[in-house]
């Protein structure tokens, strides 16, 4: 474990993000940083193409809501 310095504004976002997604701030910063670094990995692929990815290995099957 180590310490990241970031900047004030950064981490109140990291703040407000964390609440609204039921997260740490830790786990707030971990979440986009493990995004940012398979975005930058696989550039053509969009957010919810990588989050999709990462569901499919973790063996998580979502519900799938019909647009009926």
């Amino acid at each position: 474990m180590g310490i990241v310095k970031i900047a004030d504004d950064l981490h109140e976002e990291l703040r407000k993000s964390s609440g609204v997604m039921c997260r740490s701030i830790n786990a707030q910063a971990e979440f986009w940083m493990k995004v940012g670094m398979l975005a930058e990995a696989n550039p053509t692929l969009s957010f919810t193409e990588i989050m999709a990815r990462q569901r499919e290995a973790a063996d998580v099957h979502a519900p799938v809501i019909d647009a009926a």
